[in-house]
């Protein structure tokens, strides 16, 4: 039981801590919850439904009057596939967000055939069951296009707290806005802090009013910069954004060839950065993060300063020291170890 209750490398006990809220640890063979009442009382559900799967099928009474938990009905040609090799897909997304997933049936429901959709119950936070609801509806999605969006249309939620909104994308939107193995999503939802995830051609914002809100600027602004240039105004009154002008002669060399330069700072970053006019018609470089950063910090706004400002450097000496254009506003930060 111990080592089932562990996992490799610890995984099964992290993702119960994770998933309850509570502090899970093993003495020995005693396992020790620490936490609320409630976050302890999680947790030895939890894994008290762990070990039931190990006799058979699980079901949790009750379900529909939990706060903690979301189902999810999966067509019966897909359960192999959400569910990966060994359990290894249902794995990761546990890992990515801090949940506990599996499988609901009744010992009675054994031997009723294929054909028939099976319920995935998803137990943890509200942010982390939602991310992990979604990837797997984008997944489900891929295999059965229109299980989850056949009739479905665009919403926007007043609601302060945490909601979902969704954007319908046109055929060649959804490529773009994807980006090659996903990196534009990523890099759009790591800068704008909310779930960004495509469940077909459906865009799912899942987040605090703030957060949807700037994740649908950020999609807007992508989908933007296929036209042409993008006037962004009135940056200085943003919580969310960092200024900065590149002396001319340095823009190939910061942006690089086709913005390589610039998508490798962001990955690094966790941040959204592009050239944009102001309303003067002037080309500066914004970099886009809910994350302000801090000196010492490799991610948020602070961080890709400090790397766009040492590529200026770089440019300068190699230059000469000869300057085109406006100087960068950003004093100078050096730091030796980020390229």
């Amino acid at each position: 039981e111990l080592s089932y209750a562990l996992g490799k490398q610890g995984g099964t006990r992290k993702k119960l801590e994770r998933s309850s809220g509570a502090v899970v640890q093993y003495v020995g063979h005693t396992a020790l919850f620490s936490g609320t009442r409630s976050e302890r009382r999680r947790a030895r559900e939890y894994m008290r439904w762990l070990f039931e799967q190990l006799e058979g099928p699980v079901w949790v009474d009750g379900w529909e009057d939990r706060d903690d938990c979301t189902v999810v009905e999966i067509p019966s040609d897909c359960i192999g596939y959400i569910t990966g090799a060994r359990r290894a897909t249902l794995g990761l997304m546990e890992a990515e967000w801090g949940v506990l997933m599996f499988f609901m049936s009744k010992a009675e429901d054994k031997g009723r055939g294929r054909g028939v959709a099976e319920k995935l119950i998803i137990l943890g936070p509200q942010r982390g069951r939602r991310g992990a609801e979604l990837k797997v509806m984008s997944g489900v999605e891929t295999k059965n296009p229109g299980y989850f969006t056949r009739g479905i249309r665009e919403k926007t939620s007043d609601e302060k707290g945490f909601d979902t909104d969704r954007m319908i994308f046109k055929d060649d939107e959804l490529s773009y806005s994807l980006g090659k193995q996903g990196t534009t999503r990523k890099k759009l939802e790591a800068a704008a802090g909310a779930i960004l995830e495509y469940v077909g051609h459906v865009a799912f914002i899942a987040g605090t009013l703030k957060e949807r809100r700037r994740a649908r600027e950020f999609l807007g602004w992508l989908l933007a910069q296929r036209r042409g240039s993008v006037t962004i105004r009135d940056v200085a009154s943003r919580d969310d954004a960092t200024e900065m002008y590149i002396p001319e002669n340095c823009k190939g060399w910061v942006t690089g060839n086709r913005g390589s330069e610039l998508r490798r700072m962001e990955a690094e970053t966790n941040t959204y950065m592009f050239m944009a006019l102001d309303e003067r018609g002037e080309e500066r470089l914004i970099i886009f993060s809910h994350d302000a950063g801090s000196k010492v910090s490799t991610h948020g706004r602070m961080a890709a300063e400090r790397l766009v400002n040492e590529m200026i450097q770089e440019k300068l000496r190699d230059d000469g020291g000869r300057g085109g254009g406006r100087d960068s506003r950003s004093p100078s930060r050096r730091r030796g170890d980020s390229r």
